[in-house]
C-alpha cells in the first residue's frame, strides 16, 4: 500500500518537476541569447560554435535549475493535493504528514547527490571550455572580450576600459586607453565613445574613437608634453592573430569556478600558507624592529668621567634599516591580505559545490508546507511562493560570499547559511501543519 502511496506521490511531482525545469531553463538561455547573440551572429563563426557557446553555458543554468524546478514542483504537487481533499484523505486514513513528505525528501536527496557529482566534475569543466570557447572568439570579435569598467588586452599595444558597452549596437562609452607601443612616451587616450569592427576582409581591426583627447608625455626625464584634441580619431591594426583558432587547453590556468572541489580546496590552502608565511615574516620584522628602535633611543652613557656614546653612522644606519623593515612589514600586510581575500573566494567556491546540491533539500522541505498554504490561488500562488523563497536564498546566498569575501564570516557559515534558514522555515512549516492536520483530526 505504502509503496502505491510513494510511487503515486513522485509521480505528481515528476511532470511538474520537468515543465518547471525546462521552463527555468528556457528562460536562463533565452536571457543568455537576448545579451549574447548579436554579438555572435553574423561575425563568421559557424552554427556550431555557436550552440556549443550555448551548451556550455547551459551547465551553470542547469546547476541553478534543479533546486528551483524541486521547489516549484513540490509547492504544485501538494497544492494539488490539498486542492481536491487527497490531502484530508491520506490523513484520515492515519498517514502523517511527515510520511507524505518522506519520498520527496528521500528523492530530493538522490538529486543532491547527483547535483554534487555535476557541481565537481561536469560543471567546472563546462566553464573552463566555455571560458576558453570565449577567449578564442574574443580573439575574432574583439568587443566580445571587453568588459566594461576593467582594463583589457583586446588590442595589441593597448590597454583598454570602458565605462558602458551598448549591447545592441556594440558602441563603446567612456574609452580610456592606455599606448603601450611606444616605451618612450607615455600616451593616454579619452574618447567620449567609439567603435571596435573589422574591415570587410577581415583583414584589419579598425577602432574608432569621437570626441576625446590625447595626452602625451616624453620619457624618462619628462620634459615635453602634449595635449590633443579630435572630434574623430581612428587607429587600423592588422588583424593577424584574431581569427577563429582554438587555443590549446592545457595551456590556460583555470579560475576558481573551472575547479573541482578538491583542487579548490588545495588552492585555498596555498594561499592560507601564504598569509601564515608572510604573518610569521611580520612578527620576525616586528621583533627587529624593536630592537633597532631601541639601539636608536639609547641615550649614552656615563663611566667616571668618560662619554661613552655609539659610534655617528651607527643611528644613521639604524635610521635607514628602521625605514627598509617598516616598508617591508607593509608589504607582508599587504601579502597577507591579499592572500586571505584569495582564500575566502575559493574557499566560497568550495562550499558552494556542496550546498547548493543540498539545496535541492532545502527546498523540498520547504515546498510541501507551502504547496497547503497555496492551494486556494492555484499554479500562480504556487509559484509566486516559489519565486520568493529562491529569491530570499540567493538574497542571503550572495550577500553571504560579499561577507565571506570580506573576511567577516567564515566561508563555510555564510555559504550554508541559507540552506539553515529554508531548512528551518520549512521544518516549523511542517510541525505547524502536522499540529493543524492533527488538531483538525481530533
Amino acid at each position: 500500500m505504502m509503496k502505491i502511496l510513494d510511487r503515486y506521490i513522485l509521480k505528481a511531482h515528476f511532470g511538474s518537476f520537468i515543465f518547471a525545469f525546462v521552463t527555468i531553463i528556457f528562460v536562463f538561455v533565452l536571457t543568455f541569447l537576448t545579451k549574447f547573440l548579436d554579438r555572435l551572429i553574423g561575425k563568421g563563426l559557424d552554427f556550431g560554435v555557436i550552440v556549443e557557446v550555448v551548451v556550455l553555458q547551459s551547465a551553470w543554468m542547469v546547476g541553478f535549475a534543479v533546486p528551483m524546478a524541486i521547489l516549484v514542483s513540490t509547492v504544485m504537487a501538494f497544492g494539488g493535493f490539498a486542492n481536491s481533499s487527497e490531502l484530508t484523505v491520506m490523513r484520515s486514513g492515519g498517514i502523517s504528514v511527515y510520511r507524505l513528505v518522506a519520498p520527496v525528501m528521500l528523492a530530493a536527496l538522490v538529486l543532491s547527490l547527483l547535483m554534487e557529482r555535476f557541481n565537481n566534475v561536469m560543471m567546472p569543466e563546462a566553464n573552463f571550455r566555455a571560458n576558453v570557447l570565449f577567449t578564442d572568439i574574443s580573439r575574432m570579435k574583439p568587443g566580445l572580450g571587453i568588459e566594461e569598467n576593467a582594463f583589457s588586452d583586446v588590442i595589441k599595444g593597448y590597454s583598454i576600459m570602458v565605462r558602458d558597452i551598448d549591447d545592441r549596437t556594440g558602441e563603446l562609452h567612456g574609452l580610456v586607453l592606455y599606448d603601450r607601443a611606444r616605451p618612450e612616451v607615455r600616451s593616454v587616450i579619452l574618447a567620449s565613445k567609439g567603435m571596435i569592427e573589422f574591415t570587410s576582409d577581415y583583414r584589419y581591426l579598425v577602432l574608432t574613437l569621437q570626441e576625446g583627447q590625447i595626452h602625451e608625455l616624453v620619457l624618462p626625464a619628462m620634459e615635453r608634453y602634449r595635449k590633443m584634441e579630435f572630434s574623430k580619431h581612428r587607429y587600423v591594426f592588422e588583424a593577424t592573430g584574431y581569427g577563429f583558432e582554438r587555443t590549446d587547453q592545457n595551456s590556460r590556468k583555470r579560475g576558481g569556478k573551472e575547479l573541482s572541489a578538491s583542487d579548490l580546496l588545495a588552492t585555498a590552502t596555498e594561499f592560507q600558507t601564504k598569509s601564515d608565511a608572510a604573518g610569521l615574516s611580520i612578527r620576525k620584522g616586528i621583533d627587529a624592529l624593536e630592537q633597532q628602535i631601541t639601539l636608536v633611543g639609547k641615550k649614552p652613557s656615563v663611566s667616571g668621567s668618560a662619554l661613552v656614546s655609539l659610534p655617528p653612522f651607527l643611528p644613521g644606519q639604524a635610521i635607514e634599516s628602521i625605514d627598509g623593515m617598516i616598508g617591508n612589514v607593509t608589504a607582508q600586510i599587504d601579502e597577507i591580505e591579499k592572500s586571505r581575500e584569495a582564500a575566502n573566494s575559493y574557499m566560497v567556491e568550495y562550499h558552494k559545490k556542496y550546498s547548493l546540491a543540498f539545496a535541492c533539500l532545502a527546498f523540498a522541505m520547504v515546498g510541501a508546507p507551502l504547496g497547503v498554504m497555496a492551494r486556494r490561488g492555484g499554479f500562480g500562488a504556487g509559484a509566486a511562493l516559489s519565486l520568493f523563497f529562491f529569491v530570499l536564498y540567493w538574497v542571503l546566498m550572495i550577500g553571504g560570499e560579499k561577507i565571506a569575501g570580506r573576511g567577516l564570516l567564515s566561508p563555510a557559515i555564510s555559504v550554508w547559511l541559507p540552506n539553515v534558514v529554508l531548512a528551518g522555515a520549512g521544518s516549523f512549516l511542517l510541525y505547524r501543519l502536522a499540529s493543524s492536520t492533527s488538531g483538525s483530526g481530533r
